[in-house]
């Protein structure tokens, strides 16, 4: 039995290997151990449970408003004292986080092979994202095992000088997530959304919480206000917890009677949320991959993005963060029925909801112990999460 140790730190980390740690709990060639940091403290821990998780190992790094460097620090030496009385034969990281940095880097310096889940991503600018950009690109250069959401992803790894056949084509794992999220179901979790469903006005699902976003969250807290005007949309705001946004955004918004302010969602809860959704707009990397999969169309708070198969396959679109270009294309979409369906009738490019059913055997395959993997390819309207939720994947994709 080959033991796993993933490093997690972020509620986007545990959404998007919550479904990979429970299918290598129900495999007998595994014993997955999970170490938390503990960056996303409350956050974390809600979405782990939510699919009935918890660390093996919690590092309890969390302080205030900490720098980038003290994040790093202190999760490299808390998983430096468990690695090796773990006995790990491979450090699971994921993304491009201080947690992922932290984990490959511990992994590498004990000799450990690294696997990188949400490997290639690439927006081309070491600044942009930031410092995730950089993050991603040290990461690859350390792990011995690249499980790449996209061709495209995998395409950058190539082009970087990483061995093809350390690559394997995924899917995305939060497609395996967001269908599990929405097939168990939840209510919204707040009070404030429980007229949400009897509500005729369009709603905008917002977000923003980038570090690159927080000089122009006054911005996109004014295009916020300014959709809300319309007595015909309603915005919904669930609030990062970091003091930074919300000191930006609250003054803006708190009290616009057309926006409702709501704490960060429980995960599942926050799956209903995006299914009642009309238009999502947001900075925040799960929306680019969540709301195309839901056919929500969604618009991207940035002005580059590692992402660009939602942009080209047009279920996603950049805007930027000013004010007036966020405010033109949402209400593009919000009154031009032709545009809006364009938008939500296009394909996801990032998967079939059997990510995590590659990336485990892709593992074992590393492992010697099974058959290669036959790599994800996008195709049609097949990819929507839409489709996959009314029944089992088409015999089309059986094994692959």
């Amino acid at each position: 039995m080959r033991t796993i140790t993933i490093v997690l730190g972020t509620r986007p980390e545990a959404i998007k290997l919550a479904p990979v740690i429970q299918a290598l709990k129900d495999d007998p060639r595994f014993r997955p151990v999970v170490v938390s940091t503990g960056q996303h403290r409350q956050m974390l821990d809600e979405t782990l449970d939510a699919f009935g998780l918890r660390p093996d190992i919690d590092l309890e790094i969390m302080a205030p408003r900490q720098s980038l460097s003290q994040v790093t620090y202190r999760s490299l030496r808390g998983l430096s004292e468990h690695l090796r009385p773990a006995g790990a034969d491979a450090v699971m990281v994921h993304g491009d986080t201080g947690a992922t940095l932290a984990g490959a880097l511990a992994g590498f310096q004990h000799g450990i092979p690294v696997i990188h889940v949400e490997a290639g991503l690439r927006s081309g600018n070491l600044h942009s994202p930031f410092p995730e950009e950089a993050n991603r690109r040290l990461v690859a250069q350390i792990s011995a095992l690249h499980l790449a959401p996209t061709p495209g992803n995998a395409g950058n790894l190539i082009r970087e000088g990483i061995s093809p056949d350390r690559i394997v084509v995924t899917g995305n794992t939060v497609i395996d997530a967001l269908r599990r999220g929405c097939e168990l179901g939840r209510d919204y979790g707040d009070p404030a959304l429980d007229d949400l469903d009897d509500d005729p006005r369009r709603v905008v699902l917002a977000s923003a919480h980038r570090r690159e976003s927080w000089q122009h969250l006054p911005e996109i807290g004014r295009a916020l206000a300014t959709l809300a005007d319309d007595p015909a949309v309603r915005v919904v705001l669930p609030l990062h917890r970091n003091p930074v946004v919300r000191e930006a955004l609250l003054p803006l918004v708190g009290s616009h009677p057309g926006v409702t302010v709501i704490d960060p969602l429980p995960y599942l809860s926050f799956c209903r949320l995006m299914k009642r959704a009309d238009v999502i707009v947001s900075d925040s990397s799960g929306a680019e991959e969540e709301g195309p999969a839901l056919g929500k169309p969604t618009l991207v708070l940035r002005e580059i993005t590692e992402r660009p198969e939602a942009v080209i396959a047009g279920t996603a679109r950049l805007v930027g963060r000013t004010t007036e270009g966020i405010v033109a294309e949402a209400l593009k979409l919000l009154h031009d029925p032709e545009q809006y369906a364009r938008m939500a009738e296009a394909a996801s490019p990032y998967g079939d909801g059997r990510a995590v059913e590659r990336t485990v055997g892709s593992i074992a395959h590393f492992f010697d112990e099974g058959p290669a993997v036959v790599p994800f390819v996008p195709g049609s309207a097949i990819d929507r999460l839409s489709v996959a939720l009314a029944g089992p994947a088409p015999a089309a994709y059986a094994g692959g």
